[in-house]
C-alpha cells in the first residue's frame, strides 16, 4: 500500500517538474533568452521524485525467494523412472531427426559432397555393378 502511495506522489512530481521545465524554457523563449537553464529547484524535484519512485518500487516488490539448486530441486524434482522416460523420448526425437536427414540428403542428390567431387572431376566415377546397371531389351 505505501509502495503504491509513493510511486503515485513519485509519477506527479516528475509530470510537475516537466511541466515547470516546459514553462520555464516557453517564459525564456518569450524574452528573447532561450538559452537560459533550467532552476535548480525543477532539477531537486526531479532528483526527489526519482527517489521516491525508486524506495515506492522497493517496498512494493514481494519478498524475494532463495535461488539455489537446492530449492530448484525440490521444486523441480523428478523420479527416476521419469527421468529415464524423457531420456528415451529425446532419444528417439534425434534418431528420427537423423533419418529424416539422411533420407533428404539420399532424395536431394545436391546435398552428397561425393557427387560435387565427380562432378568437379576430383574423383573418378564408378561404373555401375551389374545389379544398378539399367537392363536392356535385347532379343
Amino acid at each position: 500500500m505505501i509502495g503504491n502511495l509513493l510511486i503515485v506522489i513519485a509519477i506527479l512530481a516528475i509530470l510537475h517538474a516537466a511541466y515547470s521545465t516546459y514553462e520555464h524554457l516557453s517564459y525564456l523563449k518569450a524574452l528573447g533568452r532561450p538559452e537560459g537553464s533550467i532552476p535548480n529547484d525543477i532539477i531537486i524535484e526531479a532528483f526527489i521524485s526519482l527517489i521516491l519512485g525508486t524506495i515506492g518500487a522497493t517496498v512494493r516488490t514481494p519478498e524475494l525467494r532463495e535461488i539455489t539448486w537446492r530449492s530448484e530441486m525440490k521444486r523441480r524434482y523428478a523420479s527416476p523412472l521419469t527421468r529415464n522416460i524423457l531420456f528415451l523420448r529425446i532419444l528417439q526425437q534425434t534418431n528420427s531427426l537423423l533419418l529424416f536427414r539422411r533420407a533428404q540428403e539420399e532424395l536431394d542428390p545436391r546435398l552428397s559432397f561425393k557427387l560435387f567431387a565427380q562432378r568437379a572431376g576430383l574423383l573418378s566415377v564408378d561404373p555401375p555393378s551389374k545389379e544398378q546397371a539399367p537392363s536392356s531389351n535385347k532379343q
